[in-house]
């Protein structure tokens, strides 16, 4: 062994490692060179598998096989079909409020095709009626058995509870740290509980401690005297708007909750420890932390610790710099080291969003970095204390040798275990003589039913060493080094797919800082008609002006009149010809170009939404992924659609193909200012017509930006124009026109019809009939039923609402919510949508912009005002003076025929409505004109069916926002009088925009055919 000097000191306002230094205290690493730790983990590795494998009593034998929670657990080991329905019930278990509501669940869930049920489930689920005796007694059986289950993970359902289990824990030597459960806060109001919980939590155990026996194993390390008292707490809890895009401003709100904390902790003598989520939040996490902890009040505490997850491979970089950080400070925290709790919802959240997966592919993986991980750290423990927390024998068992060859002090290392995951390892650790610490979730049992889910998840998977432990694998097998064939992440899938920017890297959050700064040295330029491949001077020009700030102007915009109309479909009739004949690969590769421009212009693009339609940055991110999804898409499916097909039979060809319909107007909205006029123009195109795009007039300048990048692709002159201009004077002149064969239009539902109308009239000189496509909005619902989980339906529900001000035409104007839970879902719904931050959009902070002009936002208030003689006003949140804004406002208790309740506003205006029960609920869904997006949060499977079945939208969500439809994906569009048409990014869209033609042909000669002909 030799040890090294780490080279370099760091100067601080809070320079503890000057003074450690003047005290004589080595605070330079450790470190172990050529060390070979396997011969003593195998010895370690073999006693605890020893002590841990030691068979129970024949009496405790029988009492496991016949305890249900035990069964149970066995039986989704050995059933996946199972695995997933039963821990899909137990989810839901706490939601339902009553034994027949269970036992129909239990029936629902279990019934499933994908389920191979064993002989005592099959019997328990034998009984004719939920409300039947046998049904309550299956649901009296279930539901005790989940209880038990869940008691095995969860030390209490309330502090007295956790008491004695923590009472009993430190009679078996072993400390605890105690976890809240339902750290997931949807609100201001809810995070400043969870602080108050915690601070009452540690006042009251602070007390109880004072009555407690020493016991120096947990409450003596060498010579220190460790706090009796530890809680582990979420930093995301302290903030219901924890957001690493708004990262100034959400550690300026964690932090001062955080200080609040730490300063009560110290009085009452107790340590926290801040654990570590989900994968987004980590670096924020870190950040926070690191810079609390080294202001003067607390930057010689060191009974505070935070995690590492060596699932991660980003956690050697994490570990090391904060070893670095460690020795600046000059006083150790405490790392707990762990392998990762959310490994699939991290593989599936990459996966939906495209992104590069932050977590290992493989637990062999994971496990080698943990090993890894553990070295580092315990070479390191004079900055750092180690936490090693596992319930692997093997990982504890490397711990435990490397400590011993490093004469790691008692104080600098501690073996963690999670409550009810590893009893019999944490005795053989603590018999080890080693401090050993038991993460002990407490709470109700719904808000702990996330985290039970996780360790069945945890208990069951093939690759546990818990589960492998208890079957045949043998020690030598359980001991053995992992074996890692790669260590690479697995790539992301993208396809076609554009991912959204991942604004939790800081790398992206600086290059959208740097483009709003070019963005806005570019603003008041003037942008023209672009006529015939020409930029032409208008009739007129208009200013385009931020709805943030309407003192700051855009752009200039030179309108087109009449006559640039005429010119401009002249100039489309006369280019049709040519761009008919233009192959489609070569139409396709244009639609290509486009969204590679689109990507390396991205930053820039979503700067420009920002601050023309006020649409905050995720938000103005995902438009640009749209626009760029449509282009790669239609380009593909033009390929697909080209050769047509062939019906052929001996001595005669028959040929089914397209061919463009000819000239094609598309009046586009400004809401996606980017996204649909994209979709709509590269359709058009691609599939041969000559294209006009009239945009709206508040967005026109980001549809400038689509003009040029079409141009900079290499467009023909003629096939595409651009028209700005007053939409009542050249909207009806583009539509009426006779040479116009298409009209695409996406906004109102007055204005779609007016053009439905208008196209139907055979003008003089037309010869074919023009074909309309057009999205017209919606009144779209959300219905919550009463097995809904109500963390995600308020979320769903607020997002789905208050996104981009509700000017989205899929965004949710009605809650319509089951009775039962009515009263629970309005309150917290209530201070979910009060704590939303509005402000400008160009601000990182803010989730509600503003709308987007004056007209708009007076013709809200207006509904406002109605609103208030139709229903209760639950809540009417004030708006900045300044520019165009709006502040949600719910109303309750809302008449489903009411004005508010049937009406499009396009606004941030929510109608929230009692139903009596499920049948009913879909009943209101339906009441109104539209048939767009609608949604469902419920974990009752007849109910689902049933909304699937008679929800009458478009596009149907499920348990999820119903905002965001994704190309190809999630293909949107509604009927009713929400639109006509195919749904704009599916397989069958472009076919709108051909004629399609059936070419048979004889090729039969005196008798005889070609080959090809058979």
């Amino acid at each position: 062994m030799v040890r090294l000097r780490a080279a370099g000191t760091f100067s601080l306002g809070c320079d503890r490692l000057s003074q450690n230094r003047r005290r004589g205290v080595l605070v330079e690493p450790v470190v172990a060179l050529d060390v070979d730790f396997e011969p003593q983990t195998q010895i370690i590795g073999r006693r605890l598998m020893a002590a841990t494998q030691a068979r129970s009593s024949i009496l405790a034998q029988m009492r496991e096989q016949l305890r249900w929670d035990d069964r149970l657990l066995a039986w989704a080991m050995e059933n996946p079909g199972l695995r997933v329905q039963l821990f899909r019930l137990i989810d839901c278990l706490p939601s339902l409020r009553s034994k027949s509501e269970i036992a129909r669940h239990i029936q629902d869930y279990l019934s499933d095709a994908s389920v191979e049920l064993p002989g005592a489930l099959k019997s328990l689920l034998e009984f004719p009626q939920p409300d039947s005796v046998p049904g309550q007694l299956a649901a009296t059986t279930f539901t005790k058995a989940v209880e038990t289950l869940a008691r095995k993970y969860i030390c209490g359902e309330t502090l007295p509870q956790a008491l004695k289990t923590l009472h009993h824990l430190r009679q078996q030597k072993q400390g605890f740290t105690l976890d809240l459960l339902g750290e997931a806060v949807i609100s201001d109001v809810e995070a400043q509980q969870y602080l108050e919980r915690y601070l009452d939590i540690l006042t009251q155990l602070a007390e109880a401690s004072q009555n407690w026996k020493p016991v120096p194993e947990v409450d003596h390390a060498g010579d220190r005297e460790l706090p009796r008292v530890q809680v582990s707490v979420k930093l995301s809890a302290f903030d219901s708007q924890f957001d690493p895009l708004d990262a100034v401003g959400t550690q300026a709100r964690v932090s001062e909750r955080v200080r609040i904390l730490l300063r009560h902790a110290r009085d009452v003598g107790a340590a926290i420890h801040f654990d570590m989520e989900h994968y987004v939040y980590k670096d924020l996490t870190l950040a926070i932390l690191k810079d609390l902890l080294l202001e003067e009040e607390f930057c010689d505490r060191d009974d505070v610790g935070l995690t590492i997850q060596a699932y991660l491979p980003d956690s050697e970089r994490d570990l090391r710099d904060l070893i670095a950080w460690a020795e600046r400070r000059g006083t150790p925290v405490t790392v707990r080291l762990v392998k990762g709790a959310y490994w699939d919802q991290e593989t599936i959240t990459a996966s939906q969003n495209h992104w590069p997966h932050p977590v290992y592919p493989t637990k062999a993986s994971t496990d080698a970095n943990f090993e890894r991980l553990t070295q580092i750290l315990l070479e390191h423990h004079r900055h750092l204390y180690a936490a090693i927390g596992s319930h692997n024998a093997r990982s504890q068992a490397r711990a435990i040798a490397i400590a011993e060859e490093l004469n790691v002090p008692p104080r600098a290392i501690e073996l963690q275990v999670l409550y009810g995951m590893a009893d019999k390892l944490a005795k053989a650790l603590t018999s080890e003589g080693y401090r050993v610490r038991v993460y002990c979730p407490f709470g109700e049992l719904v808000p702990g039913m996330a985290y039970l889910i996780r360790r069945l998840l945890e208990n069951t998977a093939n690759t546990s060493f818990l589960r492998q432990s208890v079957s045949d694998v043998s020690a030598e097998v359980l001991l053995a080094p992992p074996k890692v064939e790669s260590d690479v992440p697995a790539p992301a899938i993208f396809g076609d797919r554009a991912p959204d920017t991942d604004y939790s890297r800081a790398a992206a959050r600086t290059a959208s800082e740097r483009a709003m700064q070019e963005i806005r040295q570019q603003l008041g330029k003037t942008y023209q008609p672009l006529i015939d491949g020409q930029w032409e001077t208008g009739a007129q020009a208009i200013d385009s002006i931020n709805p943030s700030k309407p003192d700051e102007i855009i752009g200039r915009i030179e309108l087109a009149d009449l006559d640039a109309v005429d010119r401009a479909i002249a100039a489309a009739k006369a280019a049709f010809p040519g761009w008919q004949r233009t192959p489609a690969r070569e139409r396709a590769e244009l639609l290509r170009r486009v969204a590679e421009l689109m990507t390396q212009k991205r930053e820039e693009l979503s700067a420009w939404i920002v601050l023309e339609v006020g649409k905050p940055l995720v938000q103005a991110d995902a438009d640009v992924s749209e626009a760029i999804d449509f282009c790669r898409y239609y380009a593909d499916e033009m390929e697909r659609l080209e050769n047509g097909t062939a019906y052929d039979v001996p001595g005669e060809t028959n040929r089914y193909h397209y061919q463009p319909r000819g000239l094609v107007t598309v009046i586009a909205p400004w809401n996606f200012p980017l996204a649909i006029p994209t979709g709509m123009v590269v359709a058009a195109l691609v599939t041969g017509n000559c294209t006009i795009l009239k945009p709206a007039e508040q967005s026109s300048v980001v549809a400038a930006k689509l003009a040029e990048l079409l141009v900079e692709a290499g467009v023909p002159a003629g096939a595409f124009q651009f028209l700005p201009g007053v939409g009542e004077e050249i909207g009806p002149a583009l539509v009426k026109h006779p040479d116009m064969h298409a009209i695409v239009f996406t906004g109102s539902q007055a204005v779609g019809c007016q053009i439905y109308a208008d196209a139907a009239v055979l003008q003089p000189g037309q010869t074919h009939l023009k074909r309309v496509i057009a999205e017209m909005g919606g009144k779209n619902a959300i219905i919550i039923d009463t097995s809904a989980d109500l963390d995600r339906a308020v979320q769903g529900v607020v997002q789905s609402a208050f996104g981009y001000s509700g000017q989205k035409c899929s965004a949710c104007s009605r809650a319509i919510v089951l009775d039962a839970i009515y009263d629970v879902f309005l309150n917290r719904l209530v201070e979910a949508t009060r704590s939303l931050h509005v402000g400008s959009a160009d601000l990182p902070s803010t989730q509600v912009g503003p709308v987007i002009d004056a007209e708009a936002r007076d013709l809200i208030r207006t509904f406002i005002e109605c609103g208030r003689e139709e229903a209760k006003v639950a809540l009417a949140m004030k708006a900045p003076e300044t520019g165009y804004f709006i502040g949600p406002t719910v109303f309750s208790d809302v008449p489903p025929d009411a004005a508010i309740a049937q009406q499009e506003i396009f606004g941030p205006v929510l109608a929230v409505t009692r139903a009596r029960d499920f049948d009913e609920a879909i009943a209101i869904a339906n009441s109104t004109s539209y048939a767009l997006t609608g949604g469902i949060y419920s974990r009752t499977p007849a109910h689902i069916n049933r909304a699937k079945a008679a929800f009458e939208v478009g596009n149907l969500y499920i348990n999820r926002t119903i905002t965001g439809a994704i190309v190809q994906r999630q293909p949107f569009g509604g009927f009713k009088l929400s639109g006509v048409g195919s749904k704009a990014g599916g397989p069958d869209y472009l076919l709108q925009f051909m004629e399609p033609r059936t070419i048979i042909e004889n090729v039969q000669r005196q008798g005889f055919a070609p080959v090809e002909g058979y």
